[in-house]
């Protein structure tokens, strides 16, 4: 697990804007779907349309590559629909990936014990 980083984003919007937040998720997951080094990429809603979580799961290599080449082009258009509201990350970013989840508010938590399969 040592080589795997997982972030859990929560967002906020309005409901008016989740069509247009709905059609942009669709070309940045299509984007992102290319990345050898994306594990987990999923977006849910709640039912008021008002929260997303985003799951992210990558190779500890994948997640700057993510957000400095996939994601780079959609994030005004991302940041324009939606409010980032927490930052969950598990496992141990380097430094480079750091500097860009710092920007998010987020909370690093460290594995100490468990396992994947």
């Amino acid at each position: 697990m040592n080589d795997v980083i997982v972030n859990i984003f929560n967002l906020s919007l309005e409901p008016q804007n989740f069509p247009a937040f709905k059609a942009l998720v669709a070309e940045i997951v299509e984007a992102t779907r290319q990345e050898p080094g994306t594990l987990t990429y999923e977006y849910s809603v709640s039912s008021d349309q008002r929260s997303v979580h985003i799951i992210e799961r990558y190779s500890s290599e994948g997640l700057v590559s993510h957000i400095d080449q996939t994601f780079a082009p959609f994030a005004k258009r991302f940041l324009d629909l939606v409010t980032v509201t927490g930052l969950v990350v598990y496992g141990n970013p380097d430094a480079e990936a750091r500097k860009r989840l710092d920007g998010f508010g987020a909370v690093y938590m460290s594995p100490f014990d468990g396992f994947t399969r």
